[in-house]
């Protein structure tokens, strides 16, 4: 019965309450004199302080994430409005009409309908009883009639509003949870929609870039039984087209979902450096130190490590090169260093022939960073790859 709406709007009450006072206040001074008058507009007097100093704020619980008030103090109030009343009543019979405000008040506070209905009753005895006093025993019949019919109206206007108000909580639910499973249906939908296109784009690489490498493969080793001469050119282009091959059998397990190769990212990189060093005269050393990680993180710190090589075979001019990772407590990290002729002016943000560009793109969708270091002429470059891994990934 706390929600935020218009019934807890305080403003609304304010005006409510003072209209009542002063239309009652008008009726007793020109119905009564002497000192019931007096005492009927003091009750009059003592309903807007209650309200204004102590009803106000549980009328306006809930409204706008105001607190929800506890039992007590809304029990207290519904009490003091009953015995004002009643008082007011029994000097002046004409203060009953302020049971106009005084029901609805005690309606609006309570924390239940099941509160709402007891202390309506409960209400309805004391302010009866009140103008029952004020009537004397002639009025029997017009109290008893007066208090039932007011405590008839009470709670069938109370329940018929807190009915139509659990409608549009019920209905205001379903819409959210409605709203939420096309939310959930939409991501699933979406997440069916990268899979169908991760798995097309693995079956195109293995009918077309792996099965020419394949054939790669087994040209260099007809070439080398036929021409021994060439045998160490021929081995290179093998042994790279093997690789190569290897690769992109891994991507299309990747992709496909199924367990790739079972070599892991320490021996895929110590190959990598090898080739490398063979390719290019560089010397390449790795140093890897991992545990186990997710696959779609091994797969961003390979592409790093292979685009920072092609890095320093493309530009650096470089005689030695390292590749290091190493796992910490909330992350991984990658370095490529070199000991070449550094960036020499050149700015990676303004340039896309180094990678660079789709090399942080990757590893931005793992929430990772990429920075490029700069030591010098004859003192290298180095390329550092941070990712944080997530307690669950890491346990």
């Amino acid at each position: 019965m706390r929600e935020s709406s218009p019934v807890n709007n305080p403003k609304w009450w304010d005006i409510a309450v003072a209209a009542t006072a002063v239309i009652v206040g008008i009726t007793v001074v020109y119905t009564t004199d002497g000192f019931h008058g007096w005492a009927a507009l003091a009750s009059l007097a003592l309903l807007c302080a209650a309200y204004y100093v102590f009803g106000r704020r549980l009328v306006g619980a809930g409204h706008r994430g105001r607190p929800t008030p506890t039992l007590a103090p809304s029990l207290a109030f519904q009490a003091l409005l009953a015995v004002i009343v009643g008082v007011g009543a029994a000097f002046e019979p004409n203060v009953i009409t302020a049971q106009t405000i005084a029901f609805p008040l005690i309606w609006v506070v309570s924390l239940t309908t099941k509160q709402a209905v007891l202390a309506n009753v409960g209400a309805a005895i004391v302010m009866t009883t009140g103008f029952g006093i004020g009537l004397g025993v002639d009025g029997l019949v017009q109290t008893l009639f007066v208090g039932g019919l007011s405590l008839a109206f009470s709670l069938a206007l109370g329940l018929w509003i807190t009915s139509i108000a659990s409608y549009g909580d019920e209905r205001q639910r379903l819409l959210a949870e409605l709203q939420s499973a096309q939310g959930e249906l939409e991501l699933l939908h979406r997440d069916a929609g990268g899979t169908a296109e991760r798995e097309r784009i693995a079956r195109d690489i293995h009918d077309t870039i792996a099965q020419s490498l394949t054939s790669i493969v087994m040209l260099a080793q007809r070439a080398r039984r036929e021409q021994p001469a060439q045998e160490s050119t021929l081995e290179l282009i093998e042994s790279t087209a093997r690789d190569a091959l290897s690769e992109a059998r891994a991507l299309v397990a990747t992709n496909a979902g199924l367990p790739a190769s079972d070599a892991s990212l320490a021996v895929t990189l110590a190959r990598l450096g090898e080739r490398f060093s063979r390719e290019t005269g560089v010397t390449v050393t790795t140093d890897v130190d991992l545990g186990e990680l997710p696959r779609d993180i091994e797969v961003v710190l390979l592409r790093c490590a292979q685009e920072g090589l092609a890095n320093v075979r493309k530009h650096a001019h470089a005689r030695t090169a390292s590749v290091t990772v190493l796992q910490e407590n909330d992350g991984v990290s990658l370095r490529v260093s070199d000991d070449g002729r550094g960036l020499d002016g050149y700015q990676p943000d303004g340039e896309r022939g180094f990678g660079l560009s789709g090399m942080q793109d990757r590893v931005g969708l793992v929430g990772g960073s990429l920075v490029v270091t700069d030591a010098g002429t004859a003192a290298g470059t180095q390329l550092t790859v941070t990712i944080p891994l997530a307690k669950e990934r890491t346990a």
